[in-house]
């Protein structure tokens, strides 16, 4: 009996788990970026003042 099967599972599992968390993240920083810009666009929550 091989446990090549297992092997390749294991392997697959933790390329995939990795792959959507890598995406997650791109997409998360995408957004996060839009907003940065929005924000700064409007000139910040104190309306581009300093305190």
């Amino acid at each position: 009996m091989t446990h090549l099967p297992y092997i390749a599972g294991a392997y697959g599992l933790t390329l995939g788990l990795a792959a959507w968390l890598s995406m997650a993240a791109m997409l998360r920083l995408s957004r996060a970026r839009s907003r940065l810009r929005a924000v700064e666009q409007r000139g910040g929550r104190m309306g581009g003042r300093r305190p």
